[in-house]
């Protein structure tokens, strides 16, 4: 199914998503595909049916970490969230998910990596999954671990966008960048664990300049063709 994005941009070869609704990595890409203005169709890999189609020999092929996302153009596959949206960005430039000056890409990547690398990973499936299946960690334990980490993060996330004058309606000027495709993705997650994004004024107020633009919009995983049914109110 195609993503629901306007004004599709010149693309010569097909993109293809591998992508979950719920993986937070495929919705950086998926924010990122939309900023482009990108047309490409989702191909869903289940993280949890039949203990995971990102487990099985095909889906291994495409990525022998066996995680999304996977992009695909033409010939080619793309892994991991953070390159893929810089081959996005050096692909088709306009407009830019990386500032113009140096210094200013740096904190946007700074920024973006602060969750891509330090939060998001310690409250991601596979981690909850050994906590579960390894140690026996029961569900109210594993989601205070996660409500831990996001609560670390967010709060320090939250201080480098005060102590900086380049902070504006996005995490990095007026324009959204790499750092807001990671941000929403993780506030969306955080809510999802219950988290009180209150005590964090500047990330819920640049989270919301994020979703009423269209292309966030029509990231978010209640709209995804294999979100389930009863997600999507």
């Amino acid at each position: 199914m195609a993503s629901p994005i306007a004004e599709p941009a010149v693309v010569t070869e097909p993109l293809r998503l591998y992508s979950y609704w719920r993986s937070s990595a495929a919705y950086r890409v998926r924010i990122g595909l939309g900023l482009k203005k990108l047309p490409y169709e989702t191909v869903p890999v289940h993280l949890i049916r039949d203990g995971g189609e990102q487990h099985s020999e095909a889906f291994r092929e495409a990525n022998p970490q066996e995680l999304v996302p996977v992009l695909q153009h033409g010939a080619r596959l793309y892994r991991q969230s953070m390159a893929i949206l810089e081959y996005l960005d050096e692909t088709w430039p306009t407009p830019p998910l990386l500032p113009a000056l140096a210094r200013d890409r740096a904190r946007a990547r700074a920024l973006a990596q602060t969750i891509a690398c330090d939060i998001h990973p310690l409250n991601n499936l596979r981690v909850l999954q050994y906590l579960e299946h390894e140690w026996n960690a029961p569900q109210p334990e594993r989601d205070e671990w996660v409500r831990h980490w996001i609560t670390k993060g967010f709060t320090a996330f939250e201080a480098l966008l005060d102590d900086n004058p380049a902070t504006g309606e996005f995490c990095e000027g007026d324009a959204p960048t790499i750092a807001d495709c990671c941000l929403v993705p993780q506030v969306y997650n955080a809510r999802r664990f219950g988290v009180d994004m209150e005590r964090w004024p500047t990330i819920a107020r640049i989270e919301r300049a994020c979703l009423a633009l269209p292309a966030f919009d029509a990231a978010r995983p209640e709209r995804q063709p294999d979100c389930p049914e009863a997600q999507r109110a």
